[in-house]
């Protein structure tokens, strides 16, 4: 049975099609799928720690312009991405860039930093509006509304609804969320061949941080600020995963 924190999955299901010119070996293909895979989990995770970074700027209620504007978030969504890969975002576009990136990754990785600034764009009048605490510009309202428009810009389809019984995982993340909620708090993430071999599926767990716990953390079932029940939480546990399925042939 799925408890109440499956219920903050966050889901990034990316469909992409492989030109049928492109004749890969086979493990060359699912290397490339898995990395660019990896890489965009790893920077929808980054702008997410980037509006949790700043949730107590974003929900001060006495300061008007909070100067968190969407090239200060872009900054900090770099940083936080090259902490943890070691890619420096701001090189893509070099040709002779000094790292390995497939090129489905270069495509798709633009589009979702475009994105994710488009949406801390948009919502720079929430976000500077003074005399109100909560704004509901969270980590996971950020992560659906980028969501939404990264498939939008790049034909890639995505879902992101966190506590939204409507979004509980399917059988196959269920059984890995089970599997890893035994494995500690780690960089570890889960990538497997489904269907026959025509699909790659990748797990990215999500934790809770210290940040999420004002919501996420106890009293168990006292309502947070956003009128949700609290999961009783403690900083470090998992909170979720994004999940990527990637079809390994073309259509």
């Amino acid at each position: 049975m799925i408890h109440r924190p499956w219920l903050s999955l966050i889901i990034l299901a990316v469909v992409l099609g492989l030109p049928p010119a492109q004749a890969s070996p086979p493990e060359q293909l699912r290397a490339e799928a898995e990395e660019t895979a990896r890489l965009l989990a790893r920077l929808l995770q980054a702008g997410r720690l980037a509006i949790e970074q700043n949730q107590a700027l974003i929900d001060d209620v006495h300061t008007g312009n909070k100067g968190f504007t969407p090239e200060v978030f872009e900054r900090q969504m770099y940083e936080i991405f090259r902490q943890r890969t070691g890619i420096d975002l701001s090189a893509l576009a070099v040709k002779q860039a000094p790292f390995a990136v497939p090129s489905q990754a270069r495509t798709l990785l633009p589009a979702l930093i475009e994105a994710s600034k488009d949406v801390v764009r948009d919502a720079q009048v929430v976000i500077n509006q003074r005399g109100i605490g909560y704004k509901n510009f969270i980590p996971a309202t950020f992560g659906s509304q980028a969501s939404a428009r990264f498939s939008k810009q790049s034909r890639v389809q995505t879902a992101m609804q966190p506590r939204n019984p409507k979004n509980e995982p399917d059988d196959y993340e269920s059984s890995v969320l089970h599997w890893l909620s035994g494995r500690p708090n780690g960089e570890a993430y889960v990538s497997e061949l489904t269907e026959s071999g025509k699909i790659l599926r990748v797990m990215m767990p999500i934790y809770y941080q210290r940040e999420c716990l004002a919501c996420h953390g106890g009293p168990k079932g006292e309502l947070d600020i956003s009128g949700y029940p609290k999961e009783g939480a403690q900083e470090g546990a998992l909170a979720g995963a994004i999940s990527v399925k990637i079809p390994l042939r073309a259509e």
